[in-house]
Order: C-alpha cells, then structure tokens, then sequence
C-alpha cells in the first residue's frame, strides 16, 4: 500500500493534482495535443450515459455492482417518484421555452425519464417538445444551443458525407428526419438552426411510436441561409453564406441519399422536413423510387387531414365526394391534401382522379387557381387549375365556390377573417374549418373566432393546440390535425413490415385507420380526432393498417407477415422503464 502512495505522490502535481502525464497542462494554443481520455469500471461514465443512466433510482445492490456507491446521495427514488418531481418542477416554469430547455437537458441526461414523462403527460408536453414550443427554439438554437443532438451535413463535407454518417455512434438506425431549415413551420428560413424540427421529430417517433431512441437519426443539412438577421449574428452557428441552389445544391442532396443507402440500406426510412416547396416535390418525385422516403409537410399532413375529414362525415353528413373543398394556400402542405382527398375520392367512386379534383379548389397568393392563370402556375398547382373566372380574394372565393369545407395551410396567421367565416356558415349548416398553419401565431383564424362568428355551429380543428372555448354555457373542444398522429405509426408500420417504399395506398390505410380511432364520446364534444391521451394504441393501430397494405403490395421484406399485426406492433415498441442491471 506504501509503495502505491508513493507512486500516487511521485505523479503529484502542482495543488495536489497528477502530474501533467501528456503535457496539457503546461501546452501552448498551437501545439498539437491528442484527447486522451480514461475509461474506468467506476461508474461515472455510466451516469453521464443517457441510455442507461437512472439516476438515484440504482438500487442499493446495482450501486455496488456498477461502482456507484459514493457518487450519488444515499436515497433510492423509485422512476414515478423521479416522474413526479420532474413534472413538479416542470409546472414552475411560466415559459414555455423554459420548459423545453429543461425537458431537452433531461433528455440528454435521462433517455428512459424523457420518454416515460412524455409517454405518460402526453398532451401537456406534446406542445412543449414539438409545436408551438419548437418553433421559439428554432429561433433562438443559436443562443440555446449546448450539445450536439444530431448530425450536420453541410457543403463543407462534400465528398466526404460517408465519412460524416459513419461519425454518428449508432450503427442499426431505422428512420432519419432531415431538413434544410429553409421552410421551419410557418417561420420561414432558420438555416442550421432548424436541427429543433428533427429533433422534435424523432423524440415523438420514439414517445408515440415506439421507434427505439437508438434506431433514430436527426440530420440538418446546411446549404447556407438567406435570412439576413442570422448571417449577420456572430453567434449563429452555420455557414454564413447565401444559400446554394440549382447543381451544387442537387449535388450535394444527392450524395447524401447515396450515402445514407449505402451506410444503412434498403430500408432506411428518411422523412423529408420543412424543405421550402421547389425542392420538397422535387426531392420526394426524385427518391420515391429508388428510396423509402416520406415527405411529413406533403403526406403527413395530407394523411392527418383526411382522416379529419373521413371522421368528420358523422357529424356533417354525406360522402367526401358529396362535399366541396376550398384551400388558402397551394404549397406543399395544401397540394399534398387535396391530391390525397382526390385519391381516397376516386378510391370509393371508381372515378377517375382527374375527374375527383374537380371537388377541390386551391387559392394561393395571387387568387383562385384557374384554367385561365395554368401557363405561369409551378407544376404542382396545374391539375387544380379549373374552368372558372378569375376571384382575386378569398372571401370572394368562398361566396362563389360555396365549399362545405374551408382548409388553411397558407402559413400566414388571420386569413381566415369575420367575413370569410360569416360566409361559410351562412351557406352551411356545421361549416367545417380547418385552420392547420403552424405556430399558433401564424393560424388562420383562432378556436373561439370560429365558434364565435359561426354562433356554435362550426366543426373546427387547428394545426397548433387551442384550448377549449365556452360558447352560451356549452363546452366546444376544438381538434388538433397534428401530424403526429400520423408518422409515428406510419413509421412503424414500414419498420415492421420492411417495407422498401412508400405508397399512396399506405397514406389512405393511415387515414382510413386514424378516423375510425375517433369514439362517440368524442363526437359529442365536436371532435374529430381522438384524443392523444390514447396515442400509442392508435399508433400501433395506424402500424398494423400500414404494415397490411405494405404485404398486400408486396413491397415487404419482413417475411413471414405475422397473423396479429396490432399486436406485433405493439411488441415491436420501445419501452421507457428502468432495465435491471444486475
């Protein structure tokens, strides 16, 4: 034992410390030092490993056993009481930014309590780790910002991007969520800073889904930016250029789908996020068939949306193809529902989907989108190009188009205005609006505009969460089309099943499977979407349909199908509770 104590004495350094082993201590700035680091059994690693890391929830006997004791105070938290102490503290917080900082601090320190407080408070954290919440924090990432969450793919990587994938520790990822940051919610161009949205993402991958932490990739990838105030902030952390566009752009977009096949393979799912409209279609019409790629702002929201509306029949009556759609806005998001209402049309008519369109009108910047205007209109507005006169304003759109259902996706807050409303009820007994654009700022019209200017009677559902409204003693909910009823299930069912690409047919299984989770009860309070609190059984409902219509197409590759497929789902699910270490 001496002889050690003289060893330990021997490396001591200056205060009692070891002697400076590899010279950092005394290095210059610019000398070249390698960073060496120990791995010791005494299980501090283990607590800075969010994976396994419990906290003071290590039994007595797994602090023996993991070399813990010591390195924690002596009590022994069960993961409820770790739940309902976190949820205390988070209740404190008035800012809601303040709530998100601290929910990502746990998930960086507790993976396993991240996701059982999410799982369990669903609904009250939903807003907090995703819409409205994300947006502020995609604006303010650059001042937040402390550790990487995710990958950056950015045009400095050229050539290497292989190299960057292969960086990332994980090696069996599942499902990736990129972005550009060049269209964040209804916020415009946030460049680097739109990592939040993947993020954002993948964490309800795994929360409502059950896609394992491990098996999800956050991607951003960072061409650059036009967003002058971010170019011009010296804490802005990405490239501080104009944003490359045309070839360099392609090609850099394509080396990263090449790479991600090559790295991961077959059946890797990437979903697409909040790219600006030219190249969200073009990207998805490019890799539909060569990978298994999603577009959540163009297929996501379309899936969500029409099982709104399919649900929506029992309490307006009627087929969807008895109803007339008009849209505020005709980008990725609105072009992406009403061609998805066309086919789900079609699918129950037989008619042909050129003749089903036909239902469905667009307005966007310049007016409803008609015959007249089809030469100077972006491809993916021509098939809603119909023979009328030219209307220049909504609210004349609506008086002369007469819809039955009024859907926002303009990504511009209070277009949905008194008049514009007054005029669809005057028409319609329960006028259906949909006011879906993302934050809440940036909705078409609010929840209680809607009651109120309708006088009770409108069918109402927003993008972004609106609390419920009294209007003359009666309780109106309003819904939420979130698409996170959508593509955390969705995902899984491509997971579970193999699946190598995706298919319209699997968008309407998700729909068809979403609106039939929406109970009486629920129709009694005007909604149209069932409530989050039951979301992982939804979403393993939402999996089985996907995953069957995946078989029946013969696109899987996880053969044989099994019999129950809900309950393969549901097996298939990652589970947040504490694992026995001993």
């Amino acid at each position: 034992m001496g002889s050690i104590v003289k060893e330990m004495e021997s490396m001591a350094g200056f205060g009692g410390g070891l002697q400076d082993v590899y010279g950092e201590d005394c290095a210059s700035e610019d000398q070249v030092l390698t960073p060496w680091t120990a791995s010791v059994a005494s299980g501090h690693n283990l607590l800075r490993e969010p994976r396994y890391n419990k906290g003071l929830a290590f039994t007595e006997k797994e602090r023996d056993a993991h070399y813990l004791r010591g390195l924690l105070p002596p009590a022994v938290l069960t993961q409820e009481l770790q739940e309902k102490k976190m949820m205390h503290n988070l209740r404190k917080y008035e800012v809601p930014l303040q709530r998100y900082m601290a929910m990502m601090d746990l998930q960086e320190r507790n993976e396993g309590l991240f996701y059982k407080l999410l799982i369990d408070n669903v609904e009250e954290l939903l807003p907090v780790v995703y819409t409205p919440t994300v947006g502020e924090a995609c604006q303010k990432y650059g001042s937040i910002f402390r550790r990487p969450q995710g990958l950056y793919v950015s045009l400095k990587d050229k050539g290497k991007i292989l190299e960057v994938l292969k960086n990332w520790p994980e090696r069996r990822i599942q499902v990736i969520v990129v972005t550009d940051g060049e269209r964040i919610l209804g916020l415009g161009d946030l460049g680097c800073q739109g990592m939040g949205i993947p993020v954002g993402k993948l964490s309800l991958y795994t929360a409502l889904g059950g896609v394992p932490p491990s098996a999800c990739l956050p991607i951003t990838i960072d061409v650059g930016t036009n967003n002058e105030k971010l170019l011009n902030d010296e804490f802005y952390t990405g490239l501080k250029h104009k944003r490359a566009t045309g070839q360099e752009y392609a090609e850099l977009l394509e080396e990263f789908m090449t790479a991600v096949k090559r790295n991961y393979g077959e059946k890797i799912l990437v979903q697409f996020e909040d790219f600006a409209n030219h190249n969200a279609f073009e990207l998805l019409s490019k890799y539909s068939s060569s990978h298994l790629v999603f577009n959540d702002d163009i297929q996501g929201t379309a899936s969500v949306v029409l099982a709104g509306l399919i649900a929506s029949l029992k309490l307006i009556g009627g087929t969807l193809a008895d109803h007339t759609f008009l849209f505020l806005g005709a980008g990725e998001a609105g072009t992406g529902i009403a061609e998805l209402i066309a086919l789900e049309i079609s699918k129950k008519t037989k008619a042909p989907v050129e003749e089903t369109r036909k239902k469905i009108w667009l307005v966007d910047s310049k007016g409803l989108i008609v015959q007249s205007r089809v030469e100077s209109l972006q491809h993916f507005k021509k098939p809603w190009a119909h023979e009328h006169e030219p209307v220049r304003e909504l609210v004349d759109a609506v008086k002369a188009i007469k819809p039955t259902v009024l859907i926002g996706t303009s990504g511009v807050g209070k277009q949905f205005t008194q008049e514009v409303v007054e005029a669809m009820a005057s028409f319609n007994e329960k006028p259906l609006i949909l006011a879906l654009s993302n934050p809440t700022s940036q909705s078409e019209c609010t929840a209680e505009e809607a009651y109120t200017w309708t006088k009770g009677q409108a069918i109402f559902a927003s993008g972004s969460p609106f609390d419920p409204v009294e209007y003359e003693d009666k309780l109106l909910v309003p819904g939420q089309a979130n698409n996170a009823y959508i593509f955390p299930g969705f995902g899984l069912g491509l997971i579970i099943s193999g699946a190598i690409r995706v298919h319209d047919e699997m968008l309407l299984a998700a729909s068809e499977a979403l609106a039939t989770q929406v109970t009486q009860e629920n129709y009694d309070k005007g909604l149209i979407y069932p409530p989050f609190t039951n979301i992982r059984k939804i979403s393993a409902n939402i999996a089985a349909k996907v995953a069957a219509t995946v078989y029946d197409l013969g696109l899987a590759s996880n053969l044989p199908r099994p019999k129950d497929l809900v309950k393969y789902a549901e097996s298939r699910m990652y589970s947040p509770l504490y694992r026995n270490y001993l």
